[in-house]
């Protein structure tokens, strides 16, 4: 990835202000993004590593809750996401690509939205507040790709990132400790149906229940924040 382009949208977003701002990622943790891949010894039919016209909030990461959670104010000038490559074999390739292409609405695309808590905790109910374009993926199975956003979106203490994806894409990590991987999808119910309808949670102002749960499972995600700058040598 390369970093000089998130920089220099950084420092568009924050305008000629003091080198006070710090460029914070979203999602880090200890356990980098990946491509995800199937585990060894997983069938393919049980290999559920593509998320399919939901959004992911991921939850718990290395144990960390809410890993994309905004500390600081500021604005969301990047975002950084883990794609599979589906297979090696470029002809099974290709047909898992036209397969998920017929059954989910079209080739794979994604994007972020910015999420806010309403109601009690324990609701898990989520109102859109800002989003980002969707972008086209498939030149980038495989990769662990950037986007820098043509326009910064603001974010406040508080607000939560999430991925969401209209179409289909290969974005799950799968098989690892309940205890310290989760995120939720923004459905309510049947949540072991791998085919849900199409969502409306990607429009700024609506308002899902996260009450899908998948413990073990990690989202590839994360966001590039700049934060508000602080003066440095404030008048008095």
């Amino acid at each position: 990835m390369v970093r000089a382009c998130v920089i220099a949208a950084a420092i568009l977003a924050v305008a000629a202000v003091p080198a006070a701002a710090m460029i914070i990622e979203l999602g880090q943790t200890k356990t980098a993004l990946i491509a995800p891949m199937c585990p060894s010894g997983v069938p393919p039919k049980n290999c559920t590593i593509v998320l399919t016209q939901v959004t992911a909030l991921e939850t718990v990461r290395d144990g960390t809750n809410y890993p994309t959670t905004v500390k600081k104010s500021g604005y969301i000038v990047a975002w950084t996401v883990g794609l599979s490559i589906l297979s090696t074999n470029q002809t099974t390739e290709r047909a898992d690509i036209h397969t998920l292409d017929k059954n989910y609405g079209g080739t794979t695309r994604a994007g972020i939205v910015v999420l806010k808590r309403v109601g009690p905790r324990r609701l898990f109910k989520w109102t859109v507040v800002a989003a980002g374009p969707i972008v086209h993926l498939q030149p980038y199975l495989g990769q662990v790709v950037q986007f820098v956003l043509p326009k910064p979106l603001r974010v406040v203490r508080g607000e939560t990132i999430g991925l969401t994806v209209p179409t289909w894409a290969p974005v799950l990590s799968i098989g690892l400790s309940t205890k310290t991987f989760a995120y939720r999808q923004s459905r309510s119910t049947d949540c072991s149906n791998t085919t849900p309808p199409p969502p409306s949670d990607q429009v700024v102002g609506q308002t899902t229940v996260y009450g899908c749960d998948y413990p073990g499972t990690r989202a590839e995600y994360s966001a590039t924040e700049v934060t508000d700058p602080v003066a440095m040598n404030p008048v008095r």
